[in-house]
C-alpha cells in the first residue's frame, strides 16, 4: 500500500469523507442560529430562485431520498417558510414555494454561510482558490511507478 509522508498509507478518498465531516458539523452549527438543519437549508435554499418544486424534485436537487423530504417539507410549512401549492397527501402532485417568511431566515443565515465558506475561515488567503481548498484538506491518489 503506498504511503504518505508520515508513513501511514494514502488514501484520499477516506481523507475527503474525514474532511466532510467536519464540514458538516461547521454548517449544522451554523444553520442551527436560525433553527434549520443543512436539509431544510437546501429547500429554501433550492426555492429561492423563484421556481415551485415538488418534493421529489427537491430531493433530487439536494440530494436526499424523496420519502425523507416528506417530513422536512411539513416541518417548514408548519412554521410558516414553506408554503404547499394544491392539495398535497399520498400520490398527488404539489408544489412548494418559499414564503417571505423563510426568504427572511434564508437572508439571516445567508452571511453566516458566506463567511463559513470564505477561504480565511480554511487557513487560506483570499488568492487561494478553490482547488487549493480542496489540495489542502485532500492528498492527491498518486501513481505507482
Amino acid at each position: 500500500m503506498p504511503e504518505g509522508r508520515t508513513g501511514e498509507p494514502d488514501l484520499p478518498l477516506w481523507e475527503l469523507i474525514q474532511t466532510s465531516y467536519v464540514v458538516a458539523r461547521g454548517f449544522t452549527e451554523v444553520f442551527a442560529t436560525v433553527g434549520l438543519t443543512p436539509v431544510q437549508f437546501g429547500v429554501l435554499a433550492s426555492l429561492v430562485d423563484g421556481e415551485d418544486l415538488n418534493q421529489a424534485e427537491l430531493a433530487r436537487v439536494i440530494m436526499v431520498r424523496p420519502q425523507s423530504l416528506g417530513e422536512v417539507a411539513v416541518a417548514l410549512i408548519d412554521r410558516g417558510l414553506v408554503e404547499r401549492e394544491g392539495p398535497g397527501g399520498r400520490g398527488r402532485r404539489s408544489k412548494l414555494r418559499i414564503t417571505p417568511e423563510g426568504q427572511a431566515v434564508l437572508d439571516r443565515v445567508f452571511l453566516a454561510v458566506a463567511a463559513f465558506n470564505a477561504p480565511q475561515a480554511m487557513g487560506l488567503s483570499d488568492q487561494d482558490t478553490t482547488a487549493t481548498a480542496a489540495e489542502r484538506f485532500v492528498t492527491p491518489p498518486r501513481v505507482a511507478s
